[in-house]
């Protein structure tokens, strides 16, 4: 059965016919012949096109512009626990993916963790590697695309407090987070006792985490001889070397809200606006040279690297800690967008005309924030508008995003300090879940409908405009230097009929697939400026 649909003249009204299962299963570049798939082709793979002037943007084989728009998934990552009878994530499986790609997303920010990676050192878990690639399959299966993040918080998991530490007034005990191995974690027995004082981040300036990051920084001698910041990147080799071989791997994000100026900022000193990191920086050029190394050795074509800014970043917004080094052109700036979500400062154009700016100084690279959000119960504050203004201005400077997070279980250490308990509206993910007990108690519906939105999946040529209009209930793009007969692709976050389409240099509009409540829908360049708008 085909799965285009073409609208017929004169139609005024009409939906697709519902198709059963089997007739859907399409098999996809990155899945077994056994998988149960619900996408319509392999993926593209994606490669990034610089443009210190216009700005950079993800390019598919075709030829066409393609923005990704997705969700962090942590179930892989390896998380320290103050209870181990409650677990610190839940598992990854078919009814997730099911939802995922019912959101109208193609990218997966999916998380691992080196502690899990390189247990011990120069040894690799290739069981835990094998999970990974279950995943990549899986979300493949339904039309996204996975971006492999190596994610610390604070460093690792082993540098909780003793149970001897005594910190004294005005301190806390640290917890344990994730990311970096005991083997890898040299801190010179310095305190794990973290001021007490109001906002995020604080976590980072525990003492014995300073010392750990300077460690890394310096590749300090480690176990065997070996340098640890030489031993995480080989360990880079080692997974690119992989995962390369897949068009559904969009890239690596190398390390998770690294911190740089650690020392600097601990003391009470703000970063100098444009400030960069030199260790940063050797570090990044350092992880690209590793991801290519093991794409050569695989045969493979390159991945995106993305790169972030240090944590200061997120803390003290845009200007903070700038990473600009040597790169390959296929690389992607990836700051973690968090204004007014868990970080106080203002979230406006000026943030998001900064973020470009940071990115033209690399080269004009693409911008994707790995990171943005904040509690999923401003969703249905009806005086709070977040969510559809952070989507909006992401729309409108071409933005690509992955939210944070899918779930959160109660053992995550997000809130070890203050464990919940019972249902709480605070906790972040799309599902309510009882705490302690880390049962289920639904999907939050309420919150993935504002979530939930037009999305362009692939537009011909260059993307001149988006405005995504949440007021009124109209999405509006526009393009240019299309060649004719490509096909564009949106995603619609609800049904609608070919009159609620107006088209200029597009031609054909055709339902191609319907996806939950949303349905994507393509249409054909006749010329190289095009324009569509839906009105819902």
């Amino acid at each position: 059965m085909d799965l285009v649909h073409m609208v017929q003249p004169g139609m005024t009204h009409w939906r697709m016919w519902t198709i059963g299962a089997a007739a859907l299963v399409i098999l996809a570049a990155c899945s077994s012949s056994d998988e149960p798939n619900v996408v319509a082709g392999p993926l593209s793979p994606i490669h990034a096109e610089p443009d210190p002037d216009n700005g950079g943007r993800f390019v598919d084989a075709e030829g066409r512009e393609v923005m990704f728009s997705g969700v962090n998934v942590n179930s892989y990552g390896e998380y320290w626990q103050r209870d181990p009878d409650i677990a610190p994530t839940f598992p990854f499986g078919e009814e997730d993916v099911d939802r995922l790609q019912s959101m109208g997303w193609n990218a997966v920010r999916l998380l691992l963790t080196w502690s899990r990676v390189e247990p011990t050192p120069g040894a690799y878990d290739e069981d835990y590697l094998d999970e990974i690639e279950d995943a990549v399959r899986l979300i493949e299966s339904r039309g996204l695309y996975t971006i492999i993040d190596f994610h610390q918080d604070a460093w690792g998991p082993s540098l909780a407090a003793r149970e001897d530490e005594n910190c004294p007034e005005g301190y806390y005990e640290a917890v344990g987070w994730d990311g970096a191995p005991e083997w890898a974690t040299q801190h010179n027995d310095a305190s794990r006792c973290i001021e007490d004082h109001p906002g995020w981040g604080e976590r980072e300036f525990s003492p014995a985490g300073i010392q750990a990051f300077l460690s890394f920084w310096e590749d300090r001698e480690g176990p065997g001889g070996m340098g640890i910041q030489a031993r995480f990147h080989s360990m880079l080799r080692h997974v690119a070397r992989r995962f390369s071989k897949f068009d559904c791997v969009l890239g690596y994000d190398p390390m998770n809200e690294p911190n740089a100026l650690s020392e600097t900022v601990a003391a009470g000193v703000a970063p100098e606006i444009g400030e960069q990191s030199a260790e940063l920086e050797a570090f990044y050029v350092r992880a690209l040279e590793a991801i290519r190394e093991g794409e050569r050795l695989a045969n493979s074509p390159n991945r995106l690297m993305l790169f972030e800014p240090s944590f200061e970043w997120v803390q003290l917004g845009p200007n903070s800690v700038i990473p600009v080094f040597e790169h390959d052109g296929q690389t992607v700036y990836s700051p973690h967008i968090y204004q007014e979500g868990i970080d106080p400062g203002t979230l406006d154009d000026a943030v998001f005309e900064r973020v470009h700016e940071e990115a033209a100084m690399n080269g004009g690279v693409p911008v994707l924030t790995g990171e943005w959000g904040t509690q999923p119960r401003r969703a249905t504050d009806p005086e709070d508008d977040y969510f559809e203004r952070h989507q909006g201005l992401q729309d409108k400077y071409r933005v690509s995003a992955t939210q944070w997070l899918w779930r959160e279980a109660c053992g995550d250490p997000h809130h070890a300090r203050n464990p919940y308990e019972g249902v709480d509206p605070a906790m972040w993910g799309y599902y309510d879940v009882d705490c302690p007990s880390n049962q289920t108690i639904g999907f939050r519906e309420d919150y993935a409908a504002v979530l939930r939105r037009p999305l362009m999946r692939a537009a011909p040529g260059r993307i001149a405009s988006i405005l995504w209009d949440y007021e009124n209930d109209r999405y509006t793009a526009s393009g240019t230097m299309a060649r004719p007969g490509q096909k564009l692709l949106l995603f619609l976050h609800e049904e609608i009929d070919v009159s609620q389409l107006t088209l200029t240099g597009l031609e054909s509009p055709a339902l191609e697939e319907a996806i939950g409540p949303g349905e994507i829908w393509s249409a054909i360049t006749t010329a190289e400026d095009w324009t569509i708008e839906v009105s819902f």
